[in-house]
């Protein structure tokens, strides 16, 4: 049985069946958003603003997915600014507009789009979502667990969750996960690409980090804890493996608003033996990212250049197949992987003092996250379910065909993936395989700016027609480590919302939806669709 705080915490972020069957109520409306993620939560208010009935849906009590959820620190700061507006410029005006309504001045200026760093706390992005959802009358309705669907022919005319049936004329599916897709019958898949599949340099395993000179074996032969396997697999196929998830912690030095990090259940410096040994070898870093945020705190982020950080890896494989409670399993098992790895680095005699005395320094902050005990609600998934729907995004669309006709949205953050599993070689050294580090313009911040087509966020017309998949979207796992960032994915929601309010009004399958006025709804919304002048 669970510790009574860990029982109500586990219940606050994803909510498992009801000891009491509830009654299930059929509600109407002309848009459902399942999946309150930013691009969740963005396609909701667009729909709404054109004048559609909106009722958005969230499986867990936490609203908002990552962006209220611990990440505070904008990658918009990665991609050519004045292309990535419309909702997402307002949601980022309204926060500076909130702190300046209280007296307290950013070190930044959203008007200005330069590659100045946007950071925020999440208590702040979560009242300006909320404030934006309640003025555009979207229905907020949280604790939704999807079950099913009902389908007639190519269209969804229901999906059921365990507290009612709502009836739509259109969905999106605003999930990380593409949960509505995939109970839909829609095509997805999961994993990574082999370089033959289209032809993707950038495909199949990659190996940019150095190997680390240690053993991955105990002296019993087996693989130490934290290595994920002795056999990578060829190095041009794919396989099943997703980036790693983390939380985006929450974090304070200041002794007025600190709450000291919680104990692990169990903490056994045996399963750190590969961090050690690495340590000692000096193989590379080991901590975690912090970046400053307004209010004296700090955002922890896995560290992407790191040997060993917050990113769990190999522990995410699975999620996406997974129900609540295995989920809800999930999570908790990188919560405590969090803080273990938070104990590792701050109490074993291997660590330098330096860094010990560091992040001993950080705890969680007593004005976040209240309702789950300070800790971060939202895990930060990276990568999850891909729809192959129209047309499949890849790394030639980014670096080669920029160009789209029937493009919603200009993405421009650079290819970038975060680890996928980690390899211990019986002939001695352990690897991390996945890392694809930034490619980016040479000499720029930010990566190669590229259209989003319509046909990406459409599964195929004989699947389903009146469905919009704007974060599982159609692309390959190289194509995704682009779009995978809050800012792309807030204007492919916004994107979305508005194709979905045409849709309802002129009673068109999505894909007989006619450009040129979904492309005028875009502009008036400021979406920007004209890629930038080629300076490079």
């Amino acid at each position: 049985m669970l510790p009574t705080t860990r029982r109500s915490h586990l219940c606050a972020l994803l909510l498992l069946a009801s000891c009491a069957t509830p009654s299930r109520t059929v509600t109407r409306t002309d848009v459902v958003v399942y999946g309150s993620t930013p691009g969740g939560f963005c396609a909701a208010i667009a729909a709404a603003r054109e004048g559609a009935s909106v009722i958005l849906l969230e499986p867990t009590d936490h609203v908002g997915g990552a962006n209220t959820g611990g990440l505070s620190h904008s990658d918009s700061n990665q991609t050519v600014r004045t292309t990535v507006m419309g909702l997402f410029d307002e949601w980022h005006a309204r926060i500076e507009q909130d702190y300046a309504s209280r007296g307290i001045r950013l070190p930044y200026e959203v008007a200005v789009k330069d590659q100045a760093t946007w950071t925020y706390e999440p208590h702040v992005a979560m009242r300006v979502t909320r404030q934006m959802l309640d003025e555009a009358n979207v229905r907020v309705l949280t604790g939704q667990t999807l079950t099913s669907t009902h389908k007639e022919g190519a269209r969804i005319r229901s999906l059921t969750t365990d507290r009612g049936v709502f009836q739509a004329r259109v969905f999106v599916d605003g999930t990380y996960e593409g949960d509505l897709m995939a109970a839909a019958s829609v095509s997805w898949t999961i994993g990574r690409e082999g370089r033959q599949a289209l032809g993707e340099s950038l495909a199949g395993k990659q190996y940019p980090k150095r190997e680390m000179p240690i053993d991955g074996f105990d002296d019993d032969g087996n693989l130490l804890p934290l290595i994920t396997t002795n056999d990578a697999g060829p190095a041009a196929e794919g396989d099943d493996n997703v980036m790693v998830y983390s939380f985006r912690l929450c974090l304070t030095e200041d002794p007025e608003n600190r709450v000291p990090f919680p104990a692990p259940d169990h903490y056994d410096p045996a399963r750190f033996e590969v961090v050690r040994r690495a340590v000692e070898a000096q193989a590379g870093r080991v901590a975690y990212d912090l970046y400053e945020l307004p209010g004296g705190k700090l955002d922890g982020n896995n560290s992407i250049g790191g040997q060993f950080s917050i990113g769990f890896v190999g522990a995410c494989n699975g999620w996406s197949e997974a129900d609540a409670a295995g989920r809800a399993a999930i999570w908790e098992a990188h919560r405590q992987y969090t803080l273990e790895f938070h104990r590792f680095l701050t109490t074993d005699p291997v660590v330098p003092q330096a860094t010990r005395d560091r992040f001993a320094r950080l705890g969680l902050c007593s004005d976040e996250f209240e309702a789950t005990d300070h800790w971060p609600p939202q895990l930060y998934v990276r990568e999850a379910r891909r729809m192959r729907g129209m047309y499949v995004l890849s790394q030639k669309d980014i670096l080669e065909q920029s160009h789209k006709d029937d493009a919603i949205a200009i993405s421009s953050f650079p290819i970038d993936s975060h680890d996928c599993q980690r390899i211990a070689s019986v002939d001695g050294g352990v690897v991390n395989e996945g890392t694809i580090f930034p490619v980016r313009i040479e000499g720029r911040r930010h990566g190669y700016p590229y259209h989003v087509p319509y046909r990406s966020i459409l599964p195929r017309p004989e699947e389903c027609d009146n469905l919009l998949v704007p974060v599982a979207l159609s692309c390959t796992h190289v194509a995704l480590s682009s779009i995978r960032v809050e800012p792309t994915w807030m204007i492919l929601g916004q994107s979305a919302g508005i194709a979905a309010a045409l849709i309802c009004d002129r009673d068109v399958a999505a894909h007989r939806l006619p450009y040129p006025r979904l492309r005028e709804r875009l502009l008036a919304q400021r979406q920007v669709l004209q890629l930038p002048e080629k300076s490079w």
